[in-house]
């Protein structure tokens, strides 16, 4: 793809944004950046572009320059579907979105890997997988490094593991992984699709480019995702924790098993750090990717094993007098709360469950028989307190906290020991922080900060 010369406009000044501005200016185009915040809020990076060359056009983006254009590259939090984005699509400009650019430069094959809950766990597995099997790999994409920048470091024989949501493969056109994985579609980002189905179509499209000989990786247990198989070109392989498959990766009892023309214990899910059936349905799809690939069972034996959990993924904090401290911060959605509350399911203690922030719309009501089984309090904050303890509040006592130390206060007081603090808010962060990394990173501060209280006063 050449852009020498193009004239480009990026929608969305955030890490994706930047980093297409860097590349597509170092390419020798023409490139504007906007985002509808005014200029003083920009990260010092993305104002840093001006001296490079890089037009800065914050709010509004005027007719004139939208009729110049020949390329807009769509930040994933920017719905491809406003108006300037269409204008200039009708105008003649191409539209595609930061993960397409960097597809169009990529060397090497791609495994791409997207689904509700579960990507950052499996796609970082999967990394691991390959590395410690010899090969060549790279890990990115909505995981924390935009696409773009991994171009230049992109090798022939090499893979490029990238975890894709759904906002990004709105705007895919010729991206083709040759191993692409849906780990489960249940109700997310509700508030940017008009209904389930328009969310499931853009998950859908990871496929749309796949051709025989690929692999597409789908998870047995979820009716929407296993409805797929039929109308893919790629050879599918699915996994499964409910059943044993004549042919995939299955959960036995407590082993994990590829059949093929044999089966082939991995390993069992007692030695692994992971911790959750949902946990193992990551582990499955990522040994199914790692066979696709070419690393051996052997080589990804050890892996498991010693894998750990990601950050802010059911990871454990700390423990004081008794009571478990474990953040989940990334459990952005009604069903990743869910699975985090199955994870503790087994345990005789109870749940102290920090729930609460910017709501997506949907219903919280499928956590309700978890909560009246195994929560002994909610920990209410945010925007959305009020709707959850509308929605949920007759299942079990709750409070409502100011900010997270006040929740991290609360949540220790009403536990007893033995019980597990958790935080799983079911929602987005970005009333009360920046990014669900903040979110968890409070969470630890304010936990640890409470443990020295208590141990100096011991």
């Amino acid at each position: 793809m050449d852009v020498s010369g193009k004239k480009v406009l990026i929608v969305g000044a955030a890490r994706s944004g930047i980093a297409a501005a860097k590349f597509l200016q170092a390419h020798g185009a023409v490139v504007a950046l906007t985002d509808r915040k005014d200029l003083v809020q920009w990260s010092d990076e993305a104002r840093a572009l001006k001296e490079i060359g890089v037009g800065l056009v914050p709010g509004e983006v005027p007719t004139w320059l939208l009729d110049q254009l020949e390329l807009v590259v769509v930040s994933p939090g920017v719905p491809s579907n406003i108006i300037p984005i269409r204008y200039a699509e009708r105008a003649g400009a191409e539209v595609i979105g930061e993960v397409e650019l960097a597809f169009r430069y990529l060397k090497g094959r791609v495994i791409a890997i997207t689904g509700s809950n579960g990507k950052t766990t499996t796609t970082s597995l999967i990394g691991e997988l390959l590395r410690d099997a010899g090969l060549n790999v790279q890990v990115g994409g909505n995981i924390g490094t935009a696409l773009i920048s991994m171009v230049d470091s992109s090798r022939d024989d090499g893979w490029t593991v990238v975890e894709v949501s759904s906002f990004q493969l709105e705007t895919i056109r010729t991206f083709h992984p040759a191993v692409a994985i849906v780990l489960n579609v249940t109700p997310n980002h509700m508030d940017r699709y008009e209904t389930f189905n328009d969310y499931a179509a853009a998950k859908h499209r990871i496929f749309m480019n796949q051709e025989p000989g690929d692999t597409a990786v789908l998870n047995a247990d979820d009716e929407v995702v296993s409805s797929w198989e039929s109308g893919l070109r790629a050879t599918v392989v699915k996994f499964s924790t409910k059943h044993e498959l004549e042919k995939g990766l299955f959960l036995r009892g407590k082993e994990l098993v590829v059949r093929n023309h044999e089966d082939h214990v991995v390993v069992r899910a007692d030695e692994m750090k992971l911790r959750g059936v949902h946990n193992v349905e990551n582990v499955l799809a990522a040994l199914a990717a790692g066979i696709a690939a070419g690393a051996s069972i052997e080589s990804m034996r050890e892996t498991v094993k010693n894998f750990k959990p990601v950050e802010h993924r059911l990871e454990f904090v700390t423990e004081l007098d008794g009571v478990k401290f474990y953040n989940d911060s990334k459990a952005t959605s009604v069903d990743a709360t869910l699975k985090a509350l199955e994870a503790f399911a087994p345990d005789p203690g109870k749940v102290v469950l920090i729930l609460g922030g910017l709501g997506k719309k949907a219903p919280y009501a499928p956590l309700a028989h978890l909560i009246e089984d195994k929560v002994r309090e909610l920990v209410l904050i945010g925007e959305d307190a009020e709707t959850i303890e509308r929605e949920l509040g007759e299942y079990a006592s709750f409070v409502r906290a100011e900010d997270m130390k006040d929740a991290v206060h609360r949540s220790f007081a009403a536990a007893e020991k033995g019980d597990v603090v958790l935080l799983a808010p079911a929602c987005a962060s970005f009333d009360m922080f920046d990014s669900y990394e903040h979110r968890g990173k409070v969470f630890k501060e304010e936990v640890q900060s409470l443990k020295s209280k208590v141990q100096s006063h011991s």
